[in-house]
Order: structure tokens, then sequence, then C-alpha cells
């Protein structure tokens, strides 16, 4: 970890209810904890997004007078005296329909974008994600950065490998309909796999899941897994012979790189962000063509050689990201914050945005 004061970021407070298991969750935990001497406000506690929210960070700051308030998910204050940093890491909730409901989408067009032209900086975690931001925000180019998502150590090919007494592909993930999991189901079905493979999941099957499974040849070697706690995770991608990832949409997509920093063979859809993630170093195809998703299933169940280049392309491929290198990029912002140049201290004055202390 680079070298820094040990109170550096005091007069920093931080929204940690955002600390959890899921994406956004590992990038709250992993950035807070590489602010010393933040102030973490609720850590650990369930995030949930409420009418109320952005008044209880306004009453939050108006309370603790912080030089600096920044949050890692999409819940800016609805005032504020200090600048600000928030993070968008994707507008999944604009762009496929279905997910979060008109709450979010009246959340997003009437409160979140004019909340971000009063932000001190927008953060995001990929070129795909600031680039559809820019367009759907008119924010200029200069306020919005990207800072990129990490791996952390424990994500490496040495240590235990889960070993169920088969041999199996993961998905890691949510079964929200842009995950793409009707796909996937089926190729995996219709694949030309060895007998004892079995496709294990994260999650939960609730009715629908169930009945969809039913209607598959081989849906009984689908296997769900529940939650994976983080101590476990590491163990289970080392132990899979390939991740699949066969989302239609994604602002980063994690455990691609979790799976590759693991040494594991990753098949994945090839949309933007996944590209930025992966580059060379994964199998990837189309979402939606299950004939190709077939074919990398049956290529990667059956050729040792091609398992291992892929593993190995990954490998080196995850050495680019780390949760340090991200950190230090929410730190530069945090830093210009704290000591705002003159010319932001002028877009300061216009009216509705923090004033500079």
């Amino acid at each position: 970890m680079a070298d820094f004061p040990k109170q550096e970021f005091s007069g920093v407070l931080c929204d940690g209810r955002w600390i959890g298991p899921h994406g956004i969750g590992r990038f709250a935990s992993e950035v807070l904890s590489r602010l010393p001497g933040a102030d973490i406000l609720e850590s650990g506690k369930t995030h949930f997004l409420t009418p109320f929210d952005p008044l209880w960070s306004s009453i939050q700051i108006a309370k603790r007078r912080p030089r600096v308030y920044f949050t890692p998910g999409f819940n800016p204050p609805a005032v504020s005296v200090c600048p600000f940093v928030m993070t968008i890491h994707d507008l999944i909730h604009l762009k496929i329909s279905g997910e979060g409901g008109g709450f979010k989408r009246l959340y997003y067009e009437k409160f979140l974008k004019p909340a971000l032209l009063r932000a001190f900086r927008v953060l995001t975690v990929s070129e795909f994600s600031r680039n559809e931001l820019l367009e759907w925000s008119g924010l200029s180019p200069d306020r919005v950065i990207v800072t990129g998502n990490g791996v952390g150590p424990e994500f490496a090919p040495e240590g235990p490998r889960w070993d169920p007494g088969y041999p199996y592909f993961l998905y890691v993930g949510n079964h929200k309909p842009h995950k793409n999991l009707d796909m996937l189901l089926t190729a995996f079905s219709q694949a030309r796999l060895p007998t004892p493979f079995r496709l294990v999941m994260t999650g939960t099957p609730d009715p629908v899941m169930i009945g969809r499974l039913g209607r598959l040849n081989h849906g009984n070697k689908v296997v769900f897994q529940g939650l994976i706690g983080e101590k476990n995770l590491p163990s289970v991608y080392r132990g899979a012979k390939a991740l699949l990832f066969p989302s239609f949409y994604e602002g980063f997509g994690l455990p691609v790189l979790e799976a590759m920093s693991c040494g594991v063979p990753v098949i994945a859809s090839r949309i933007p962000a996944v590209e930025e993630v992966a580059g060379d170093a994964a199998f990837l195809v189309h979402p939606e063509q299950i004939e190709d998703w077939k074919r990398g299933m049956e290529k990667v169940a059956e050729d040792r050689e091609f398992q291992k280049t892929l593993g190995t392309r990954g490998r080196e491929r995850a050495g680019l990201f780390s949760w340090e290198k991200t950190a230090e990029k929410v730190r530069q912002v945090i830093r210009s914050a704290l000591n705002p140049s003159v010319q932001d201290r002028q877009k300061a004055m216009e009216p509705g945005l923090w004033t500079p202390q």
C-alpha cells in the first residue's frame, strides 16, 4: 500500500452503508478501507435507497460539518455545504427494461441528474460507463473520472480448490434479467459435455427458475450454492473449469476479473465493459449466440491446452488491476476536493452548488 499520512483524510465523511458482498459493496469496502482518517457513516449497515435518503445524507453533513463528503454509490445529498464526490457504476436502471421500476427511473431523471451537476466530481468504473454518463447527463468530460475496479491478492491461482466431486462451470452473480440466464441455461443443457459436468450458480432459484430448469434437458445438472462467502469464493473459482458470464449489460464485470486473477478460463459476453476488462484474455461471444456459447463450453471442457492458454492470459491481464490503483484514483479526486483549484471554487459559486469553505 502507498505511503501517506495516517490521518490524511480527516475531515472526509463517507457513506459506509454500501459495504457488502455485491459489486458496489466490494468497491465500497476496498476503497473506504484505504482512506485513513476518514469518518465512515453507518459502516456495515445494509443500504436501501429510499426517497428520504438524500435528506438523511444532508442531515449528516449538516451535523458533522465535513470538508468533503464521499459516497461510493449513486446517492448524493439533497443539499451540501461542502464539496461532494459520488459514484455511478452504471446506468442499468435506465438502460434495461424492468430494472428498478418506476421509482428508480424517476429518481435518476428528477434528482440524480441535477445532483450530478452539483457534484465536485463523479466517479465511475469503466470508459463504457463514463461515455454513457456523459451522454445522459451533459456533464463536462473533465468532471467524470474512471477509477476502475480492482482485485485482491486472495484471488490467486495458488490456494485451496473446491472439489464437489464433479467438474463444473461457474456462474457468479444475481439472477436479474440482464444477466441473460435463460440463454446460459439453454446453451449448457444443449452442449455436448462429459456426463459428470455441472453448472454451479450462486444464489437460490425462485419458482420461475425452477420451472425453467424443469423444461430443460440436464436441468438436474444445475447446482445452486446460495451466497458464497468472500472467504470461500476464491476456492470456488479455482475449482471451476471456466467462469461463464453471459450478461447483456454490465458497468464492469467484477467476476470476470476475479476469475482471471485465479487463472481460471473465462467465457463471457462480448459487450463493451467486459471487453475493457478482459481484453483478449477471455473467450468472448455474442450474448445471444447459443451455438457459440455451446462451442466455447465444449472447447474448454475438452481442450486442456486451450484451458491453459486462457488461464495464463487471464492471469496476466488481471495483473493490470488492483484495489490500491483504484483507491489511489479516488484519493486523488478527494485530495482535489479538499484543496479545490481556483476554477473549481469559481464553479462552486454558481447557484445550487456547494459553497467553498
